[in-house]
């Protein structure tokens, strides 16, 4: 069923934005565990962006609406038949995803033994209690294992091309940091939709108390909500005066508008609200899809639920905050409240919303170094002590700690993921910056780059997980490095890229400074 003779494999994606974030760590596991194997996923075109650039998906094939009649499932059953697919794994819960396969002749069909498709299954998981209790992203896990593919559990991951970065920066560029972005909409219903009323108080204290700006996202059919909140966010700067007192305000109107208030809401592809929120540093946010690429591309989220459950569907990010009341009927999983009154939502103050986003808004800068080649010589896959070589000029940082930056160490090992290199062992040369040279902390990738995860450079995985446990804001930060891939994370974060040449390279265009010591760079820093 899962042998390594089956070259080429159908998943059947989910149809929602928030279930398609979830599925990517088992993705991403049936690729680890079928490296030579042709991962195939089908798909609904609105979905399909998220996994544009993910490589560990070969091909899409977007399912059309064309295809939700019998006629249209034959055709495309057809067209999958003719990929010659050897298994299908199911992570749409639905009998027709189930129905398609079978009718393309597709040999092996796993899945969860649920919405009456069992008999349709070649090899059927059960939907047991202990199955519906799962987070989602571990529901799609459990599928995966219990089909037999070998999956490491990570957490979700949005690839981005670092021109999506730069070009969503861009956008960001007048407005005062920090910035927090705000997605008010939940295409699920309104139980899930705190009121534009309390987003607009927590965005006024924003502007207000912190001296940031917020920026409004949402889809299409979002529009309205992102308006009045944008209006009542006036009216509370402002007052709501009427005739002549509302027209003096409007020139001092416009330029608050321009600098700390942002309305982006329908104005975005999927990518572009992906990469915008990965630019923010704070998401408010319902329990929604916005909420999902939220810790998918790793910015600190503070989620609002109502009717449904963060034990489930939650935000999986390090240091994220779930606010919800407690009530004897919370979560109802209902589209509308039944009560009529709405009491998980209309019980969370702006107040405390608020407070969560000071308590997660990054603020302390930090220089960040690679080891090998910039701490110390670069021994190709250090792996005995005796070889370990610091740099002298390692004694100049303790003046970027009197400056108040924090000093992290972040260093790609895939030595250990090739057998070439002990883990402990990379963690007492670590530790010896710890200890000795006054390092707040040091992280490595353990990976081989064939696993494409999150944390090897130049995918920021690694800043992102530091920024959390050190309180640093990135924007503020530096990253001293000798290679291309440390310049080209310091542009992915919109850190200041400093080269050294003390490694192999001598030059990058994507440097903002080159130093040919460490000494030379802490001293750019100082000054």
């Amino acid at each position: 069923m899962t042998e390594k003779a089956c070259k080429n494999i159908l998943v059947r994606g989910v149809n929602w934005i928030g279930d398609a974030v979830m599925t990517m760590p088992a993705l991403r596991g049936i690729k680890h565990s079928h490296p030579d194997s042709k991962i195939t996923l089908l798909v609904k075109p609105w979905v399909s962006p998220l996994f544009e650039k993910d490589p560990n998906i070969d091909e899409i094939i977007l399912y059309q609406d064309g295809y939700k009649s019998i006629t249209g499932k034959l055709r495309l059953a057809d067209r999958l038949r003719e990929n010659n697919f050897c298994m299908a794994l199911l992570f749409q819960n639905a009998f027709d995803a189930a129905f398609i396969a079978v009718l393309a002749g597709i040999r092996e069909r796993i899945g969860y033994s649920r919405d009456g498709r069992r008999i349709l299954l070649t090899k059927p998981v059960p939907f047991d209690d202990n199955a519906k209790r799962l987070h989602h992203v571990k529901y799609y896990l459990n599928l995966v294992d219990k089909a037999g593919f070998a999956s490491k559990g990570s957490l979700p991951w949005i690839y981005m091309t670092l021109d999506e970065r730069l070009e969503a920066r861009d956008k960001l560029k007048d407005l005062k940091r920090p910035v927090i972005a705000m997605n008010p909409g939940a295409t699920y219903g309104s139980s899930k939709r705190w009121s534009p009323e309390r987003f607009a108080e927590v965005a006024v204290r924003v502007i207000n108390e912190m001296d940031g700006s917020v920026v409004i996202l949402g889809g299409p059919s979002e529009t309205g909500i992102a308006d009045e909140i944008f209006k009542k966010v006036e009216d509370m700067k402002f007052g709501n005066s009427e005739g002549e007192k509302k027209n003096e305000k409007k020139s001092e109107l416009l330029i608050f508008s321009a600098s700390q208030l942002l309305n982006l809401s329908g104005k975005t592809s999927l990518r572009e609200l992906a990469a915008l929120i990965s630019e923010c540093d704070v998401l408010v946010t319902n329990d929604s899809g916005p909420m999902h690429i939220g810790y998918a591309v790793g910015t600190p989220i503070v989620a609002i639920f109502g009717s449904t459950s963060p034990e489930l569907t939650g935000p999986v990010g390090k240091g994220d905050i779930v606010i919800r009341k407690e009530l004897d009927c919370s979560p109802c999983f209902e589209r509308e409240c039944k009560k009529g009154d709405l009491r998980c939502m209309d019980l969370i103050t702006a107040e405390e919303v608020f407070l969560s986003v000071k308590k997660i808004v990054s603020s302390k800068g930090a220089v960040f170094f690679d080891r090998d080649g910039t701490l110390c010589r670069d021994m190709n896959y250090l792996n005995k002590m005796e070889n370990l070589e610091i740099f002298p000029e390692i004694t100049s940082l303790a003046g970027l700690k009197d400056k108040g930056f924090a000093l992290i160490g972040i260093s790609n090992q895939s030595g250990i993921a090739r057998g070439l290199v002990d883990e402990n062992f990379v963690k007492q040369v670590n530790n010896i910056f710890m200890n000795r040279h006054g390092f707040d902390g040091f992280y490595y990738c353990p990976h081989h780059p064939d696993e494409y995860c999150s944390c090897r450079k130049p995918e920021p995985g690694l800043l992102l997980e530091a920024r959390v446990d050190h309180n640093i804001d990135l924007k503020r930060s530096f990253i001293v490095g000798d290679k291309e891939t440390d310049m080209l994370l310091a542009k992915a974060v919109g850190a200041k890229g400093i080269l050294v040449r003390t490694g192999e390279l001598k030059f990058s265009l994507n440097a903002d400074f080159i130093a040919d010591d460490l000494k030379v760079a802490i001293d750019f820093i100082m000054g």
